[in-house]
């Protein structure tokens, strides 16, 4: 990799208003039409004054150029950087001079959807949209073929590299509190700039936001992750409620216990935990049975 040094950067162009060039050619077409006019009596050589300031009018309107907000101009003299020109409004540099319009302001780029495999080695579909803008007119034009092109590709590959450092949801082979795509936004949109802005600061070129627009397990396994998230909701769901009847039923026997209303020895306790835990945990209505016998018939 080339060092910060060996790339090439942006520096001020020398240019000039475009007012006072405007004033200039008006007085040197008008005064050196006036002078050929008045002179073409007195023979060839006698019109060459006219003709230069003629010529310094038609080359003053050449080097002319307006230039809107949020653009700038790259000013290259025979296939030399002479600097680039920010400043707005009607401009004039030398004539000869080659000038490039790039533009400054913030573009979206829409990344399209990728299939590509996370931690686990599962594949998953994951797009993106990334914000940017030119940063360093220099390094945009000279240092990289086609720096649209070349964020294109390179935000690609950044996503897919993405994708392969997070896994996309958690499971039992993820440790606890650990970052995942689906669970960890912030965090993967700060993960995704990070890498962006490092694949694209040698064309110079700044990213100034980027978040993840989609992001699905890949058709050929959709079903099956489905079907494991669904067991896992159950499971969890499962465990919530045998924990909530373990709790009441500690508590209705203990509330039994201190108020001597009824007093169970350890079979009849047994049953009674066992009923209550099929009621409370029970998926279906339960159908109640009176006992008309005593407690133990």
């Amino acid at each position: 990799m080339r060092t910060q040094q060996e790339f090439r950067t942006e520096t001020a162009a020398s240019t000039h208003s475009g007012a006072l060039a405007v004033g200039l050619a008006l007085i040197g077409l008008a005064g050196g039409t006036a002078l050929v006019i008045s002179t073409v009596a007195l023979g060839p050589w006698a019109l060459l004054p006219g003709l230069s300031l003629v010529l310094v009018g038609i080359l003053a309107l050449a080097g002319l150029y307006m230039q809107q907000p949020n653009e700038a101009r790259i000013l290259t003299l025979f296939g030399r950087y002479c600097g680039s020109d920010r400043r707005e409004g009607l401009r004039w540099a030398n004539p000869l001079m080659l000038k490039r319009k790039i533009s400054l302001r913030s573009r979206n780029f829409n990344a399209p959807t990728l299939k590509v495999n996370d931690k686990r080695g599962n594949p998953v579909e994951i797009s993106a949209a990334v914000v940017w803008r030119v940063q360093d007119t220099a390094r945009a034009v000279f240092e990289v073929d086609d720096f649209e092109v070349y964020v294109r590709i390179q935000a690609e590959a950044a996503i897919r590299h993405l994708a392969a450092q997070f896994a996309y949801d958690e499971g039992d082979d993820i440790h606890s509190g650990e970052i995942t795509l689906r669970a960890g936004q912030d965090e993967v949109a700060a993960a995704l700039v990070k890498q962006l802005q490092e694949r694209f600061g040698d064309a110079g070129v700044e990213v100034q936001d980027a978040k993840i627009t989609h992001l699905a397990y890949a058709p050929e396994i959709a079903q099956v992750m489905l079907r494991r998230q669904q067991a896992e909701a159950i499971i969890s769901a499962r465990k919530k409620i045998v924990l909530g009847a373990v709790s009441m039923v500690e508590e209705a026997l203990k509330g039994l216990s201190e108020r001597s209303i009824v007093e169970l020895d350890d079979e009849r306790k047994a049953a009674m935990v066992s009923n209550l835990l099929v009621v409370l945990c029970s998926d279906k209505e339960t159908q109640p049975i009176v006992n008309t016998g005593t407690l133990y018939n």
